[in-house]
C-alpha cells in the first residue's frame, strides 16, 4: 500500500494551479458572451418577454462586468463593453421596430458594431479575438500557456510573426463581420420580407464558415505550429544570450 507523501500532495495541488481548467480558459467567453446571449434568447423563447426586455435583462451582466473592470481592475473588458454596446445597439433600433424591413436590417447593424469593435481592437495593437481562439491553442497545458506568454510579449524569436498572425485572426473575423452585416442590410432592402427572414440565418452560417477556414489557414494553424516550436524550444530560446565584453585601448 502507496501513501502519498507530503511533498507530492504539494507537487498535484502546484499543478492544479498551473495546468487550469478549459472551464477557467473559457470563462471570459463564458460570462462576458455566451452568458447574455443565452439570456436573452431564455428570456425572449422561454418566458415570452418582449424584445426590448430580454435584451434590457440581458444587458446587466456585461453592463456590471464593465464597470466592475474599471473601479476595481481599472481596466476596460474589451468582450463585455463590446457586448454591452451590441446590446445597446439593439435596444436602441427596438424603439423603431414598427418596420419588417428595419428589423431585419437591425442585425446587420449588430453584426457591424461587432466588426467595427474587432477591427478597431487590431489597430490599437489589443486584438480582440486573441480571447476565444487562445483556449484551443493552449488547451490549458502550463508549458503551452507559458509559450504563448513569451511569443505575445515579444521576447520569443518567432514573436513578430506570432503577433502579425494574431492581428490576422481578428481582422479576418472583422471583415467577415462587416461583410455579413453589408448582406443583411442590403437583403433586407431588396429581397422579400419572408425571403430574408430564412435568408439571414443562412448568410451568417456561410460567413461564420468562411470566417473560421480562412482565419483557421491564415492564422491559426501558423500560431499553433509557432507555439508548438516555442514549447520545444524552451524558455531559454528567446533569452538573449551574454553579450561579449568589449575591450577599450588604452
Amino acid at each position: 500500500m502507496t501513501k502519498t507523501t507530503g511533498n507530492q500532495g504539494r507537487s498535484e495541488n502546484r499543478s492544479r494551479t498551473q495546468n487550469p481548467s478549459m472551464l477557467e480558459n473559457f470563462k471570459p467567453l463564458l460570462v462576458d458572451v455566451a452568458v447574455p446571449i443565452g439570456t436573452y434568447y431564455l428570456l425572449k423563447e422561454a418566458f415570452g418577454m418582449s424584445t426590448f426586455a430580454a435584451l434590457a435583462w440581458s444587458s446587466v451582466v456585461p453592463a456590471v462586468r464593465t464597470v466592475w473592470s474599471v473601479v476595481r481592475e481599472r481596466t476596460t473588458n474589451a468582450l463585455a463593453l463590446l457586448t454591452l454596446v451590441v446590446n445597446v445597439v439593439s435596444l436602441v433600433a427596438s424603439f423603431v421596430s414598427g418596420d419588417p424591413r428595419l428589423m431585419l436590417a437591425k442585425d446587420g447593424a449588430v453584426s457591424s458594431t461587432m466588426a467595427i469593435g474587432i477591427l478597431v481592437s487590431v489597430v490599437a495593437g489589443k486584438p480582440m479575438m486573441t480571447a476565444g481562439m487562445k483556449p484551443f491553442l493552449v488547451k490549458g497545458d502550463p508549458d503551452r500557456e507559458a509559450a504563448w506568454e513569451r511569443l505575445a510579449s515579444g521576447t520569443a524569436s518567432g514573436s513578430v510573426l506570432f503577433r502579425r498572425k494574431e492581428r490576422a485572426f481578428s481582422l479576418v473575423w472583422g471583415t467577415a463581420l462587416l461583410l455579413e452585416c453589408v448582406a443583411r442590410v442590403v437583403g433586407a432592402y431588396t429581397l422579400p420580407v419572408d425571403t430574408m427572414v430564412w435568408l439571414g440565418t443562412v448568410v451568417i452560417a456561410v460567413v461564420l464558415t468562411i470566417a473560421f477556414v480562412v482565419g483557421g489557414g491564415v492564422a491559426a494553424e501558423p500560431m499553433a505550429r509557432l507555439l508548438a516550436a516555442e514549447v520545444e524550444a524552451g524558455p531559454a530560446a528567446g533569452t538573449p544570450g551574454p553579450q561579449p565584453e568589449l575591450t577599450v585601448a588604452a
